[in-house]
């Protein structure tokens, strides 16, 4: 097993830990000016900002676990750990959005009186602090775990963008009808992007095929390889979020070690560099495979992880 920490993995976890206090002090503050405005615009913000907290979460945590090398029972590491925690932090969200929508249609039928210049200037604090976490995350390497963070803060600053028009319009026209109907937008977002992270977690968690990969280009690139005469049982899963795996038999002539390993090590540039696929495991066969499952053939097993 091999494992080497990437030198700016604690760059990165330092930056989601200080993005992470800030969006947790920015939800309190949601929480308790939301509920001294009679803002449903602004509780439902602060269930908006809960999901950034989360990825957020989610996202430090991942950090943590890379850095954590495999063991002998966790031959992979703990990478569907974080998974795991998307799943369910997404399905609670979705219960979030839920009372969002049942709240904002009370509000519909029996209006409160909403200080709309409270909601814009805790609003308008929360376009800053998201727009610096946002620049924070973009300074970390690129790394596509906090990319994924960063959709989220874009996303919130967007939707809290969109609390400060409300403020307006209400000030404008004195119409409080306008905070539930935010509400409801707001709540349609956070479900929006809940429903994503519960159908790409599940996948993970199924053995899908990973998204942005399709099987049979996969299968093609590995016939394309010189030597190769054909490829089955081919199986494509991702161990964690970025994080691909691969296994397959493959016929190729009945030619000597040295050469196969030549034949090996192109099918796994070529499936690193098209598919970012890391781990392979491949079976060599010089001879048509009658059993569904196996051959009792001579075996290279390329279990390795590219870097």
């Amino acid at each position: 097993m091999h494992f080497h920490p990437s030198h700016a993995d604690g760059g990165t976890a330092k930056v989601l830990r200080i993005a992470l206090i800030f969006t947790a002090v920015y939800i309190a503050v949601l929480v308790v000016m939301g509920l001294r405005a009679h803002s449903l615009a602004l509780l439902s913000e602060a269930g908006h900002n809960i999901s950034d907290f989360l990825a957020l979460l989610l996202s430090w945590f991942a950090v943590y676990l890379e850095q954590r090398p495999p063991s002998q029972t966790k031959t992979f590491g703990y990478r569907r750990a974080g998974v795991i925690a998307a799943f369910i932090n997404a399905s609670s969200l979705v219960v979030i959005a839920i009372l969002i929508f049942y709240q904002a249609v009370q509000r519909i039928y029996h209006p409160v009186e909403v200080q709309a210049t409270t909601m814009m200037w805790v609003a308008a604090a929360g376009v800053v602090l998201n727009g610096v976490i946002a620049a924070m995350l973009m300074r970390s390497h690129g790394d596509l775990n906090v990319r994924s963070a960063l959709i989220h803060e874009i996303g919130d600053t967007l939707s809290t963008a969109a609390v400060i028009v409300g403020g307006w319009i209400i000030l404008r026209t004195g119409q409080s009808i306008v905070d539930p109907i935010l509400s409801i937008m707001i709540g349609g977002l956070i479900l929006w992007s809940s429903f994503g992270i519960i159908r790409e977690s599940l996948n993970i968690l199924l053995e899908g095929i990973p998204r942005g990969v399709r099987l049979e280009h996969v299968t093609e690139c590995v016939r394309e390889i010189r030597g190769v005469l054909d490829v089955h049982d081919l199986h494509v899963w991702s161990i964690g979020g970025e994080s691909h795996a691969l296994s397959a038999h493959v016929k190729i002539a009945d030619i000597p070690p040295s050469e196969s390993e030549k034949i090996m090590a192109e099918i796994r540039s070529a499936l690193h560099d098209r598919f970012d696929i890391h781990h392979t495991t491949i079976q060599f066969e010089s001879a048509a495979c009658d059993i569904p499952h196996g051959c009792n053939v001579p075996v290279i097993d390329a279990h390795k992880h590219l870097h």
